[in-house]
């Protein structure tokens, strides 16, 4: 094979028109990601990107928006138990699913309806 897969850039969820500050708020001060500034070429779009480890989340504003119900990121934790502990004393309801191929795991909506999952290895 010529070309290999290295990992994930970014993710992008949509989000409508105006939803920056919530956004901020939400991705930034509750669940404790880094903003960092847009290319300045993009800025005029709307939305905000955020960075954890070597990758992003990319807000971008969509006209017509409709909150991804079943398509979602997962991002993988340390510490599950008090991240979850943590998103609960900050308001945001998660919702527990069974274990898959020892990860456990739960779910969360942000504030424009997307749905986002948040795992954790099983230490064996």
């Amino acid at each position: 094979m010529v070309f290999q897969y290295v990992g994930i850039d970014h993710i992008q969820l949509a989000a409508p028109n105006g939803c920056e500050v919530m956004a901020r708020k939400f991705w930034g001060e509750k669940i404790g990601l880094t903003e960092i500034e847009k290319p300045e070429s993009l800025q005029g779009r709307g939305g905000c990107w955020f960075e954890f480890g070597h990758q992003q989340l990319h807000i971008g504003v969509e006209a017509d928006f409709q909150p991804a119900k079943k398509a979602h990121p997962a991002f993988l934790v340390k510490n599950l138990e008090a991240f979850q502990k943590h998103l609960e004393q900050n308001d945001i309801k998660t919702k527990e699913d069974a274990p898959i191929d020892g990860r456990t795991r739960f779910f969360i909506s942000d504030p424009f309806g997307n749905r986002v999952e948040f795992l954790e290895y099983q230490v064996k």
